[in-house]
């Protein structure tokens, strides 16, 4: 028997040596008709938006709304952490890499159509989790929930809408841990994210609707082994990988294993699915560290699940919803690593390359991308003195790191008696290109034990010589941009909420989230639905205030060695 989603509640692929082979095919938008339309389509959507107690948002799509042509496939992309600085920054500083011109585009840009709001419903800033579920229930919901309402109850998701109402196919593509926020608001219920080992199991498919994902390509599974095994980190004895196959059906079963990952051939795609292949034990690594021999890129991962899920759609006659996030984008903005952010946001575009090729040879096939919010606050210029500042920041200094900042810090941490000489020549200079550091830096780097403080002293390194500014190691409030490819890309363009790209994604692929979130919620008598009203958006008595003499009152250029470790 599924056990209950949750427990009670309270009542209320970029390689520095290569060019990249990117195309610039995306369409232009030939008049401003194309604007309108998408307006009027935008407003008819949230026109027919339902509340699940006071809630839950669900998009209305059966009546006469005018949409574009129905799609077949739809490939969802979600740049964690990715803001409109950190895309200028990328594009700025691949110009320089390659010595491309100023007008020179990577492959989002060529498909940038508007902008998506991120606020949550408990914080003008959210997390990755209520971001994610904006999108995959249409509602917006507080911080750290994973597919509940802001009454905690469960919401149906666009991923378990398309494999139980639609029977389409379905997969998940990501460099986190699978159980991380993002992929899991697409494929579980829990009211806070950490939650990670009752995550697992909803996955595998031990939740009231039985198995909703038919592929997992990522990293994380440490969180599917029993408590026993040397790399779980699990609190019980369940085993569920091997519950995955014996009880839930899934096929291929593989975690730690490039080369059979290698094997998997796509058109042999009825013996592989459904299919799980785990790479690491916890998130997969940064790009600028990777091993090619025991982790795939994010874009190999995502053109092999494009070639079996396309194999499969054939066969089958169905449709497939694949979701892919370029994860670790936001972890690296987190701990300020300018290098280490822009190698995701390289290896992101790739993949995105990936699917527009794709879906020039698959004309029934759509892609959105956008984030699910911005990370780091980044400032392309750092000039904060009282004199009249220089318009610069220094990309040269980029080019020459080699490793991201917190595997330097495990380096130092793990090297044991350290020297300056160590410091100086295989640290700075050699993995930094660092020549000039300051006697301040030096007995930093030697007395440091903490490793997230390391981590961040040496990214502050980098973007100091660079001249790039972040104005936090957590999370920002600004728009995010948003990316559409394919049919009916018009008509997301403008500003929308986040929420109305999942209503989009509904519409487009006939999904009904009402369905799915009445049987998750069958068991429970108190739930409901009805209209909302524009009371019932105002989510601004949700909202923290500042309290006087708080905590978070930092001062000084170095406020990080106040806090007890950095905001997820």
């Amino acid at each position: 028997m599924a056990e209950p989603l949750l427990c009670a509640r309270e009542s209320t692929l970029y390689d520095s040596s290569t060019e990249l082979g990117w195309h610039h095919l995306g369409k232009k938008n030939k008049s401003r008709g194309w604007f309108m339309v998408g307006s009027v389509v935008l407003l008819l959507m949230t026109g027919g938006i339902l509340i699940l107690g006071i809630s839950i948002v669900s998009l209305n799509h059966k009546g006469s709304l005018k949409l574009p042509p129905k799609s077949k496939n739809m490939v969802l992309l979600i740049s964690d952490g990715l803001g409109p600085a950190s895309m200028t920054f990328a594009r700025t500083y691949y110009q320089y890499l390659k010595n491309k011109p100023y007008d020179y585009q990577l492959p989002l840009d060529s498909m940038h159509v508007g902008q998506s709001r991120t606020r949550s419903s408990s914080s003008l800033v959210t997390d990755s989790a209520a971001g994610a579920t904006a999108i995959s229930c249409n509602i917006k919901t507080f911080n750290r929930a994973v597919a509940v309402d802001a009454s905690k109850y469960p919401c149906g998701t666009l991923l378990e809408s398309a494999k139980h109402v639609r029977h389409m196919l379905t997969g998940l593509v990501v460099t986190s841990r699978m159980t991380h926020a993002t992929p899991a608001a697409f494929s579980s219920h829990v009211d806070d994210r950490d939650n990670e080992n009752k995550i697992a199991i909803h996955q595998i498919g031990d939740n009231p609707l039985g198995r909703s994902v038919d592929l997992m390509f990522g990293g994380g599974y440490c969180y599917f082994l029993p408590k026993a095994h040397n790399e779980s980190c699990r609190w019980d004895h369940r085993d569920l990988l091997k519950e995955a196959k014996d009880s839930f059906d899934w096929k291929t079963i593989h975690y730690g294993d490039r080369e059979k990952f290698d094997q998997l051939s796509p058109a042999d795609s009825d013996n592989i699915l459904p299919a799980i292949h785990l790479f690491s034990p916890d998130h997969m690594a940064y790009s600028i560290d990777r091993n090619s021999s025991y982790e795939p890129s994010l874009s190999e991962m995502t053109d092999k699940a494009l070639q079996i899920l396309n194999d499969a759609s054939q066969k089958s006659g169905k449709g497939f919803l694949l979701v892919i996030e370029g994860s670790r984008i936001d972890m690296a903005a987190h701990s300020n690593d300018a290098t280490t952010h822009v190698h995701e946001i390289f290896e992101y575009q790739n993949t995105v390359d990936v699917v527009k090729k794709f879906i020039d040879q698959h004309s029934d096939t759509m892609m959105i991308s956008t984030s699910d919010h911005e990370t780091g606050g980044l400032s392309l210029g750092r000039q904060v003195t009282s004199y009249y500042p220089d318009y610069l920041w220094y990309p040269d200094v980029l080019a020459r790191v080699k490793s991201s900042s917190i595997n330097l810090a495990k380096m130092i941490l793990s090297h044991g008696p350290l020297s300056p000489k160590y410091i100086i020549n295989e640290i700075l200079r050699d993995q930094l290109g660092v020549t000039d550091p300051t006697e301040t830096e030096l007995s930093l780097l030697m007395n440091t034990t903490n490793v997230k403080r390391l981590d961040s002293i040496i990214s502050d390194m980098i973007s100091t010589r660079a001249q790039l500014g972040w104005t936090t190691h957590g999370h920002s409030g600004v728009d995010v941009n948003l990316y559409a490819y394919g049919i009916g890309a018009e008509y997301l363009i403008g500003s929308h909420e986040n929420t109305e790209v999942g209503q989009f994604i509904a519409a487009l692929l006939d999904l009904d989230l009402e369905e799915i979130t009445r049987r998750l919620n069958s068991h429970d008598p108190s739930y409901y639905w009805t209209d909302i009203s524009e009371q019932g958006k105002m989510y601004n008595e949700n909202l923290d205030h500042y309290h006087q003499n708080n905590t978070t009152l930092l001062s000084g250029p170095n406020t990080l060695s106040t806090q007890s470790e950095i905001t997820k």
